[in-house]
């Protein structure tokens, strides 16, 4: 059965509307309430976030069922062996909860990032698979890790995992070479194509090529407005806010749709094959997204029944 999640919004526009960190708290805990599968936050640097791994803690706190999830976290501004630790603690604190789905950036935005931590932006995809590998070494107990860009001649000993072999890592990603490198090295695929025959024949590329079980998730901006305008009113000033680009540019590269609860879940059902649809909310102001939080909740539960 296909599981629905949350994104909650850990940046910047609206910790400047008003949200506080503790009610970001409350909205994970209201999204298990309503009956939503996961949530998930995302990681920059760029937009002044809360820390990723600070609220997944908080998250692991308060809720009990819910999968907890980064949407996508950027290894690469952390150190690896430090952020093997943190991923393996969070996921002890939360049971065995935590799926990390990580992205090695997205070029245009992100340079910026790497630079702030010394890391080089050149083969940030090797850097990226590689560091995904030395968590799976520490998490397994290895004593050193070789990869292409990383070398670890000795490992510190963690505790074991919840999990054998730790929390799945999915790659955050929709390129030739992600498409090949996800069905070898990683145990999920997220990634957000705007259009859904993309996604299908991403999939079945992925599938012919696998070499291990792939979880196929999809990552959606979603408004839900009965009235049309008003919906693409309130996505246009989502993405210049979020972005500062007109929606018309952001629906070329990622997946948005507003609409009725009924119409944004006709479009989801387009995507053939998601396993895990990840639902953000196309707002930064927080009573419109409290508003819009049952209505996905909502959404969720028309596929279900649809299903």
């Amino acid at each position: 059965m296909t599981k629905y999640g949350l994104v909650v919004p850990t940046y910047q526009p609206i910790l400047d509307a008003g949200r506080t960190a503790p009610e970001l708290v409350g909205v994970a805990v209201e999204a298990e309430r309503l009956g939503l599968d996961s949530v998930w936050v995302g990681d920059t640097l760029a937009r002044a976030p809360l820390d990723a791994f600070t609220m997944l803690s908080a998250f692991a706190a308060r809720t009990s069922r819910v999968t907890l999830g980064t949407s996508a976290l950027l290894p690469a501004l952390r150190d690896p062996v430090l952020s093997a630790n943190q991923l393996l603690s969070l996921d002890l604190l939360s049971g065995g909860r935590l799926t990390v789905a990580a992205g090695a950036g997205f070029a245009g935005r992100s340079e910026p990032e790497f630079a702030f931590v010394g890391v080089p932006w050149e083969r940030r995809r090797a850097r990226l698979d590689d560091i995904v590998g030395l968590w799976r070494a520490a998490w397994r107990g290895e004593s050193s890790f070789h990869g292409e860009v990383l070398h670890y001649d000795s490992l510190p000993a963690f505790p074991s995992p919840a999990r054998d072999g730790g929390p799945p890592v999915w790659l955050a990603a929709y390129t030739p070479g992600a498409l090949e490198r996800v069905g070898r090295l990683y145990d999920g695929w997220l990634p957000y194509p705007p259009d859904p025959a993309d996604y299908v024949s991403g999939l079945a590329r992925i599938r012919a090529r696998a070499t291990r079980a792939v979880t196929p998730a999809l990552f959606a901006t979603v408004l839900v407005e009965d009235d049309p305008v008003r919906g693409r009113e309130l996505l246009e000033e989502y993405c210049l806010r979020n972005y500062g680009m007109p929606a018309d540019f952001v629906q070329g590269i990622q997946m948005q749709v507003t609409g009725s609860a009924a119409e944004v879940a006709s479009r989801l059902r387009e995507y053939e094959g998601a396993e895990h649809v990840l639902l953000r909310i196309a707002s930064t102001d927080p009573k419109v997204f409290d508003e819009q939080l049952s209505r996905v909740a909502e959404v969720a539960e028309l596929l279900r029944d649809q299903r």
